[in-house]
């Protein structure tokens, strides 16, 4: 039995979003969207094959973990480990018409203590999943230049005052520094302005409009606070539901 490692290239860092600590023109892996990656391992107590993919239900011990991987010889009772898993939340799949609160797609999987091999990038990935991007993955864009939006604040003023902004509207300048499309029914995207330090640099938007790294963008949106998707996607404050301009 061989087990097989996915890599390849997103932006997120991802997800996700997921990433190592970067410098201040690059996405902050502490805020990614669904980019960050995990380990688990345990025992195998239920496996589904697709067309080029296998699921496994994997028991930590402590709790049920489904788990997504190109096509692999694995059967209930072998023992797993899991790394560079990228959790996506609300996953449906619509080969199995089944849904899952959480789905960890993994970049490695090692089966009864094996090395798992190298491979390229899957061509199974289910449809409107993002790639799967190296933990170290780094994208740099230029923040010099960014005028703060007429009437707007800057991302670091959208930290700072997040509590009174809670609920109302907000407009910020930036680039884009981070994108992944078709996440639970809407685009992600990371932006920067140069303002605001480790942990006040970098806004997570929601969007049904495109971009595309290193864009300089206009948002509207509506500011929201707390939000705590599960499988550790958790932020401080976000723009939800955004009209992103392209300048």
């Amino acid at each position: 039995m061989k087990p097989f490692l996915l890599t390849g290239c997103i932006l997120f860092a991802a997800l996700v979003a997921s990433a190592a600590q970067i410098a201040s023109t690059t996405a902050d892996p502490s805020r990614t969207t669904p980019e960050k990656t995990a380990s688990l391992s345990g025992k195998v107590v239920e496996t589904t094959n697709t067309a080029g993919y296998t699921y496994l239900l994997v028991d930590t011990g402590s709790k049920k973990s489904w788990v997504a991987a190109p096509a692999l010889q694995v059967k209930v009772g072998d023992t797993v480990a899991v790394t560079g898993a990228m959790p996506m939340p609300n996953y449906h799949s619509k080969t199995l018409n089944k849904d899952f609160e959480v789905v960890y797609f993994a970049a490695g999987v090692a089966i009864n203590g094996n090395q798992p091999m190298a491979a390229g990038q899957p061509p199974g990935l289910p449809k409107g999943h993002p790639p799967i991007t190296s933990p170290s993955a780094k994208t740099a864009v230029d923040l010099s230049g960014i005028v703060k939006a007429e009437g707007g604040k800057t991302v670091a003023e959208i930290f700072a005052a997040k509590d009174s902004l809670k609920g109302q509207p907000a407009k910020v300048r930036g680039r884009v520094v981070k994108y992944n499309p078709n996440i639970m029914g809407k685009n992600w995207l990371h932006i920067r302005d140069g303002s605001g330090g480790e942990g006040s640099n970098d806004l997570l938007i929601t969007t049904a409009a495109e971009a595309k790294i290193g864009d300089k963008v206009l948002v509207s949106g509506t500011v929201v606070v707390n939000q705590d998707f599960g499988s550790g996607y958790k932020y401080s404050v976000m723009v939800e539901n955004a009209k992103v301009v392209v300048e």
